[in-house]
């Protein structure tokens, strides 16, 4: 494994991080001096006019269509003038926006994989809509400075590209079935068949600041959906300063982390399983390759860090649903202590070990026609300001209430969150899968404490000062939180079969039970895949298909969950 002296979310048992452009528990911020809650995405009108521009590249077309054309690139803006030290002509744009620090502000320009940390989308955001309270707080005017805003469409799109890996050469398709048209549809243009996207690589912290580490990579095949399961060996022994190491010298104490990797993933998660270089020659992991590099394929030594040159040296791939059996029969258990997640938080830390084996666990789909290498890499950020130990409260107990909602139905659910007395809230996260839509919890007085529309990259909310529920009875401690989910209802009440849940769409390790028609009578009542005669427009037809399911509970993006995640800070014991 490489290390290098260089926003994941680290969970209790793991080191937790959901990648954007795939589907899962992160994403912005919201709240004080941060982004506001997220607008619903506009619809396609279907009945538009062909696009008037065709471009090679996501980007590029957000460059003419966006910057240009909306008088981001005049003389007297971010062109000659370079207004804020920004200069977005078409030669350089996206150079000065990919990780660049913006003036004035905690944000950088464009962050690939975030757009609610990106100062590019809040300004747009800002000229978009009327201020929220505790909405977006940065310095200077909205864009386009002086000019009116761009359209939903438009603010939408730059969303995507964002939340997509931000990609000066792709294609960025969209969460559904991998077209592009949904993206040049809101912007008024053609562009080619989705390309797998290749995200800027994540810059190491400084040697004082915190360490990098990088997955093994490993090559998804086309039009695929895979959960895979590998192990690696990593010590950072050497690389942590003395101060920040705990007292027995085994673990070091850190304050946040930060993940960023190829958006081809419904979830990333990287555990350290408790395990220690003697377990390393267990026959479970199977044979140690090198991942890649000039040795790519051949045998090595995993605590050599030398052994595959520049490469990665991993256990073997195992199909496996979060590690869940993977590795040898001992129980693994998580040595680390603490959750961070999110942006740095002063006086918050959590505890990792220098040393030992890690299971990288990818749950990753490529809706596209070519294969594409996956490399993901996470900072582990250093902190000294110990005073309030993190820890992550996952609520999964209602996880699938929504099992069963039947084909062309919106519906309602709710459910309620004890939080723990005497512990300090200070950050939120939520999670659906793709028919989750506005996600909203209240707290014990009704106030509404977080909202977020966007499943795909939910809203983080911030809380400072952290919420402090004390009171010794549960009641005055209760969250409640809702979610609306649609199983292809569209707004006017009519039936979608493009976003219902559908037999066809299922990826091959689940599977649902088809109970209404997707062609010929749309929405009519049918009795599985063998029917589609009973969805003929007319009898004998033949132009009837039997696929639309109730929404099913499992952990494709395929299926739905339904999940809140409480940041919690606690005095150390």
């Amino acid at each position: 494994m490489r290390l290098r002296m260089g926003m994941n979310r680290v969970a209790g048992a793991v080191i937790f991080a959901c990648l954007t452009g795939m589907v899962g528990a992160c994403g912005g911020s919201n709240g004080t001096d941060a982004a506001p809650n997220e607008p619903e995405p506009p619809p396609v009108d279907p009945g538009q006019p062909a696009c008037a521009d065709s471009f090679d590249t996501t980007f590029e077309a957000i460059q003419t269509v966006v910057f240009e054309r909306r008088g981001c690139t005049s003389e007297l803006c971010h062109g000659n003038a370079k207004a804020a030290g920004l200069d977005l002509r078409p030669e350089v744009a996206w150079e000065n926006l990919i990780d660049v620090p913006s003036s004035g502000s905690r944000f950088r320009r464009v962050v690939p994989g975030s757009a609610n940390f990106s100062s590019l989308y809040l300004k747009l955001l800002a000229a978009s809509q009327d201020m929220l309270p505790g909405g977006v707080t940065l310095p200077g005017s909205p864009m386009p400075s002086g000019g009116p805003a761009i359209s939903a469409g438009e603010l939408e799109a730059v969303r995507k590209w964002i939340e997509v890996g931000a990609s000066r050469d792709g294609v960025v398709g969209d969460n559904v079935d991998g077209s592009s048209s949904a993206i040049g549809d809101l912007l008024g243009a053609c562009l080619p068949d989705a390309t797998p996207i290749s995200v800027a690589p994540l810059p190491p912290p400084a040697a004082d600041l915190g360490v990098q580490l990088e997955m093994p990579p490993f090559v998804l095949q086309p039009e695929t959906e895979v959960e895979v399961c590998f192990a690696s060996w990593y010590d950072y022994t050497d690389l942590v300063p003395d101060e920040f190491k705990t007292p027995d010298g085994k673990s070091f104490y850190i304050n946040y982390s930060d993940v960023r990797g190829d958006p081809h993933s419904h979830h990333f998660v990287l555990t350290h399983s408790g395990l220690g270089a003697d377990t390393l020659d267990d026959p479970s992991f199977g044979a140690w390759s090198c991942r890649d590099g000039p040795r790519r394929g051949e045998a090595c030594e995993p605590t050599d860090p030398d052994s595959c040159g520049d490469g990665f040296c991993a256990s073997e791939i195992k199909n496996s649903v979060a590690c869940i059996g993977f590795g040898p029969d001992q129980a693994a258990v998580d040595v680390a202590t603490g959750s961070i997640g999110g942006p740095s938080r002063e006086g918050y830390y959590a505890i990792r070990p220098l040393k030992g084996i890690l299971y990288w666990n990818s749950h990753a789909f490529n809706l596209t026609t070519q294969p594409h290498e996956i490399h993901t890499r996470m900072n582990l950020y250093f902190e000294s300001d110990r005073r309030m130990l993190g820890r992550l409260g996952t609520d999964s107990s209602h996880i699938y209430i929504q099992a069963g909602q039947p084909p062309y139905t919106e519906k309602t659910y709710c459910a309620e969150h004890v939080v723990p007395q005497g512990a300090e809230l200070y950050r939120m996260v939520s999670h659906t899968h793709k028919r989750g839509g506005r996600f909203w919890i209240t707290d014990p007085t009704g106030a509404r404490i977080y909202e977020s529309f966007v499943y795909s990259d939910p809203v983080v909310q911030e809380y400072d000062p952290p919420l402090v529920y004390d009171s010794p009875d549960p009641a005055e401690r209760t969250l409640t939180y809702c979610a609306v989910f649609n199983n292809g209802f569209n707004s006017d009440g009519s039936p979608n079969p493009r976003t219902v849940t559908r037999l066809s769409t299922m990826p091959a390790r689940t599977s649902c039970q088809p109970v209404a028609c997707t062609a010929g009578k749309v929405g009519a009542p049918c009795a599985g895949a063998a029917d589609d005669a009973a969805c003929d427009s007319a009898p004998g037809e033949g132009d009837g298909v039997c696929d639309a399911c109730p929404i099913t509970a499992g952990v494709t993006t395929e299926n739905e969950m339904f999940i809140i995640i409480p940041f919690y800070g606690e005095p150390p014991s």
